[in-house]
This record gives structure tokens, C-alpha cells and sequence, in this order.
């Protein structure tokens, strides 16, 4: 665990010890914990109000679209339980105008309406789905495809569009690519991962260099058409081989999506907490790039755009806009996360 890391599960410890009752250690990996509920009580992670018997269940929200929360959603560290907590509750009309303004400020002044806001992100239209867009035949909202955390369908002066992020809490990367894995479950494993060292030699030939290729994924199709060349042989390995996976395949959905005309306007996007400074230079070592925010975006050049925002600068938005009705959920996010 990284310092931050390790801080905030001190913190969690602590506010699981003053704020509920139920103290009893969860079970991961076989090992208890204090800062892991137990599993069946993996709604006290929730802010009440969507927790079951509040006033917007996410229980209820994820049975009617067949989503499948994480496994790891009663742990008080969860970057899927916060997200939740920071962006699911508010799906009503009056949240979406706070969204609208908050996107504007920080990701594109282009944004006039948020319409809709879904977690374990997969678009309605059949085929934009991942299966068929980028060849993860095997997956579901929540597990085994690339579905974002959080989406933001939107309005813009050029049509519709959506905001596809991916949320961290305490991660340190974005995790390393699931085709350099040596037993990978129920598939060929890969016969020569040193492939992955040579970034430009990838793109100029991912059918015979790139093993998710011969797993049917997709992600090159979309992506290599409008990767940069010289920033991508400046780099160490292809940036999904060891800790940029999961931005990797997000890039690939949105350029997908952005080229499928159904919206004109598409964000990949990164929400992290400010605290958590590894997580932005997590690709320096493994990769060379220096600082996702600044160097991500020079690697392509599609179609769609990316761009970062904190948690913090999200609460501090609803603090600074939002009615005097949304006092409990910032003094619930400020008191579990420290996010001020």
C-alpha cells in the first residue's frame, strides 16, 4: 500500500469505529480485516440515502439493469463504493443541473445538459455495447467488460455526447494488461510477453504483436488509427501492458463510441482523489510517461477527448451551488472521506 493508502484505511478504520455499530471484521482473500465489511452488510459502506430504504437504492438501481457491483464493494476502501457515494445521488433533475455546471467548469465549457447519469457504464444501442464494439464476448455491466465506473450522457452545442469515467479512491495504477498474464483463465496464454516492450512495433502490427488480438479484443482497431507515432516510441512498453490497462481500454470504448456517430462528443476521463498524487504518475517507471493528465492525451489523436477532475473539486462544487437539501450528503462525504 502506498502512504496515502495506508492513511485511509486508518481513517476508514476509525470512522467504521465511531459511525456503525456493526464492528464485526469482513473476510478478504481469505483474511479478516477491520477495514472490509462483512459482505452481507456491504450496503453500511453507502451513504444511507441510497442504501436500501433510502430515498434513491442502489440495490434497487442495479437489479433493474442487470448490474453486477463489484466484489469488492464492502470493502470501506472501495473506489466503486465512492464512487457511488459521490455521483449516484444525483440522478434527479436538480443534481443533473449541478453535474452540467461542474462539467462545464472542468471538462468542456462545449457541455450545456447532463440527461442522464449510470453507473457500470454500457451504451443502450446494441451495438455499441463492448461485446460487439470491442470483442469482450464474455462480460456484463460491472464484470468482465469495459464498463466505466460513471457515465454522464450529455447535451452539447454539437449534438449528444457522453462523459465516460473511470473513479479511483487509493489505487496506485490503473493495473497491468490482462494478455500478459500467464495462466489466463480459459485462454491461450501468451507465448512472448517481451512483445509488449516494444510500444511502436505494437501499433505498426497488433495483429502479430499484440496478444489481445488473438482474444478477438478490439482495442487496436479503434485506437491504432489515430495514435500518435512519436509519442508513442518515446514509450518503454505499450501503455496497457504494466499499469495502464484499464485507460487504455477506456480510450478504446470512447474512440469507439465517438466514431460510431451516435455522439458526436465523447470524454474519457480519470475522477481520482487529489490526496493521491502516485496514482497520476503511476506510468513513469513501467512506461515513461510522466504524468497521465498532461501526457495520456498526447498519445491520441481521435475523435475523442480526454481530460481529469478530483473528488475534491466536485464536493467543493455541489458546497459552493448546491441548495441547503444536499447538507447531509456533503457532511457525510466530508466526514467518511475527509474530502474538504
Amino acid at each position: 500500500m502506498t502512504a496515502f493508502a495506508e492513511d485511509m484505511k486508518s481513517a476508514q478504520v476509525e470512522w467504521r469505529r465511531t459511525r456503525l455499530s456493526n464492528q464485526t471484521p469482513g473476510r478478504q482473500n481469505n483474511r479478516e480485516y477491520d477495514h472490509i465489511l462483512p459482505s452481507a452488510h456491504w450496503q453500511l459502506n453507502l451513504w444511507p440515502e441510497i442504501a436500501e430504504g433510502g430515498t434513491s437504492a442502489l440495490q434497487a438501481y442495479l437489479h433493474d439493469g442487470a448490474i453486477r457491483k463489484h466484489t469488492g464493494a464492502h470493502n470501506l476502501l472501495s473506489s466503486w463504493t465512492l464512487c457511488a457515494n459521490l455521483y449516484f445521488p444525483f440522478r434527479d433533475a436538480d443534481g443533473k443541473s449541478l453535474l452540467a455546471g461542474f462539467l462545464r467548469e472542468f471538462i468542456s465549457s462545449d457541455i450545456q445538459t447532463v440527461t442522464a447519469i449510470e453507473l457500470e457504464y454500457e451504451a443502450p444501442d446494441p451495438n455499441l455495447k463492448p461485446a460487439v464494439l470491442l470483442g469482450e464476448t464474455d462480460g456484463a455491466r460491472g464484470a468482465g467488460q469495459t464498463s466505466p465506473d460513471v457515465a454522464f450522457e450529455i447535451r452539447t452545442s454539437n449534438g449528444p455526447g457522453v462523459v465516460l469515467v473511470e473513479s479511483k479512491f487509493t489505487e496506485y495504477h490503473f493495473y497491468a494488461c490482462s494478455g500478459r498474464k500467464k495462466t489466463p483463465r480459459g485462454r491461450v496464454p501468451n507465448p512472448d510477453t517481451s512483445r509488449c516492450l516494444d510500444a511502436s512495433s505494437v501499433l505498426r502490427a497488433p495483429q502479430t504483436k499484440c496478444h489481445l488480438v488473438v482474444w478477438g479484443r478490439a482495442y487496436w482497431k479503434h485506437l491504432a488509427p489515430v495514435t500518435n507515432p512519436d509519442a508513442i516510441s518515446s514509450l518503454k512498453c505499450c501503455p496497457a501492458a504494466f499499469d495502464g490497462y484499464q485507460l487504455f481500454r477506456q480510450q478504446a470504448l470512447a474512440e469507439g463510441l465517438a466514431n460510431s456517430g451516435a455522439f458526436p462528443v465523447v470524454f474519457s476521463c480519470v475522477a481520482y482523489d487529489s490526496r493521491n498524487q502516485d496514482l497520476m504518475h503511476c506510468l513513469r517507471v513501467s512506461t515513461g510517461l510522466q504524468d497521465i493528465k498532461h501526457d495520456w492525451p498526447q498519445l491520441f489523436r481521435g475523435k475523442s477527448r480526454f481530460a481529469v477532475f478530483t473528488h475534491q473539486q466536485w464536493v467543493s462544487w455541489v458546497d459552493a451551488h448546491a441548495s441547503r437539501s444536499r447538507s447531509s450528503w456533503l457532511h457525510y462525504v466530508r466526514d467518511r472521506y475527509g474530502m474538504f
